[in-house]
């Protein structure tokens, strides 16, 4: 049975989508017990393979990021020990994890650095390719990890370049970058990079309350020159989709008014979704989604990250289902084969609801929040005025001018080099699905 998509209503302009995979990201552990699963990433793959999405934006394999791109933004010595430490010789290391916070929560596994390499290389470069206008919407769902500090691991994360860095590339072709992030968890390593700065704004929606990390307080809103450009919104327990939304949407729309961003980056944690190990929240699959089909409503260039999520099933679920809204569809509820079916029973539908949990967020609550950041929204007027200076040249500039090689050029008997062959998407009705029927079943790797 061909998997279903339907064509979201309104969208009459279809957007550009450069959608990041590495198959390796799969290959790492945290080890035994740890909640951290990177497989929950090629479990989504599988299902956006599946559903035939691939027809429908640009898929690519990032170059991971080097040890230069990472110091952008970590110190020097931070990234040297990341790349030098191993399982074999971290006894030799005792020290510097203490003072890094490499351990428990963070531990050491085989490809440490790699791993990281590969998160951030994916929202570097999509970051690059929106700048450039070679797409409107760039997904890495192995980016997002909003934790770790310039010299410090944190709550699973290690290294922030995903994040950071992406941002700091989009500043360089925009005035101002809106960064929305809707994980249980407080943003706030992304928070503390961008404390001092009116040309980042950061939204936060996370429980707070003897929670980790124990940032994002209501009166956390910068200094400094970032005075009222941090937003957080402290939520509590068992916050509804409807309580959400009465929440969220006023206030990204206010921020938007006040602030009018060049770009946004959207943390889509899943960590918040109803049922998650380790979060709190009951957002529904479709509640937390339509956060994403708001923000793509404003037209800007978007950067789609993951973040938390540690119940594999609905994270990969949920991400599937928004890199389907990126595309413009909606993906039906039967959920197809595909080689980690059996983790979607007894139901195998592409669905996570909300429980039966109290919800703690009372509509005083709710209201007495949205008012006081609307109100430090109106503290800062309009948008402010930054003067664009010449763009300096960094390695990111190198591999997009690569990848600028015309394919056309490309002598008819020499075979076409795979990163061109990866990007190609199919044109809308180039196949019918019954022509398609199975094309993506059965070894979804082979797509990326």
């Amino acid at each position: 049975m061909v998997p279903k998509m339907t064509p979201l209503d309104g969208e009459d302009n279809k957007k550009r989508v450069c959608y990041f995979f590495d198959s390796d990201v799969s290959g790492f552990h945290y080890g035994p017990g740890h909640p951290m699963k990177p497989t929950r990433i090629r479990m989504c793959h599988s299902l956006v393979m599946n559903y035939g999405l691939y027809k429908k934006m640009e898929i690519f394999r990032a170059k991971p990021a080097t040890k230069r791109e990472m110091t952008q933004f970590h110190s020097d010595e931070y990234v040297e020990f990341l790349s030098r430490i191993t399982p074999n010789n971290m006894l030799n290391y005792s020290k510097e994890q203490h003072k890094y916070n490499v351990g428990d929560d963070c531990p050491v596994f085989d490809g440490l650095f790699e791993y990281c390499s590969i998160s951030a290389g994916g929202s570097m470069e999509g970051a690059a390719r929106l700048s450039r206008n070679k797409c409107d919407i760039a997904v890495n769902w192995a980016g997002g990890l909003h934790h770790a500090k310039k010299s410090e691991a944190s709550g699973f994360c290690y290294v922030n370049e995903d994040i950071v860095l992406g941002i700091l590339e989009l500043l360089r072709y925009h005035t101002r970058v809106l960064y929305i992030d809707i994980d249980v968890h407080h943003g706030d390593g992304v928070e503390e990079a961008f404390y001092t700065t009116d040309r980042v704004m950061t939204c936060s929606f996370h429980k707070y309350g003897e929670f980790f990390p124990g940032t994002g307080e209501l009166r956390d809103i910068g200094i400094g020159k970032g005075k009222h450009y941090a937003m957080n919104l402290p939520l509590r327990d068992g916050i509804t989709d409807e309580s959400y939304k009465s929440v969220f949407e006023p206030v990204i729309q206010s921020v938007m008014e006040h602030y009018d961003p060049g770009a946004i980056v959207l943390q889509c944690g899943t960590d918040s979704l109803s049922g998650d190990k380790l979060g709190c929240l009951n957002l529904s699959m479709r509640g937390h989604a339509s956060c994403v089909k708001f923000v793509k409503s404003f037209n800007k260039p978007l950067l789609l990250l993951g973040g938390g999520g540690y119940t594999m099933r609905n994270v990969s679920r949920c991400w599937a289902y928004e890199t389907g809204l990126a595309a413009g569809v909606e993906l039906g509820k039967e959920i197809p084969m595909n080689e980690y079916y059996e983790y979607f029973g007894p139901d195998y539908e592409l669905d996570v609801k909300s429980s039966n949990m109290e919800n703690l967020n009372t509509p005083g609550y709710l209201e007495r929040v949205k008012g006081i950041v609307l109100e430090h929204l109106n503290q800062i007027g309009g948008p402010p005025s930054v003067h664009m200076q010449d763009i300096p040249r960094l390695p990111i500039d190198e591999l997009m001018e690569d990848m600028n090689e015309d394919e056309d050029m490309i002598p008819v008997n020499e075979r076409r080099p795979q990163r061109l062959l990866d990007a190609r998407r199919q044109a809308d009705g180039e196949l019918s699905d019954s022509d398609d029927e199975g094309e993506a079943i059965g070894n979804p790797q082979g797509q990326a």
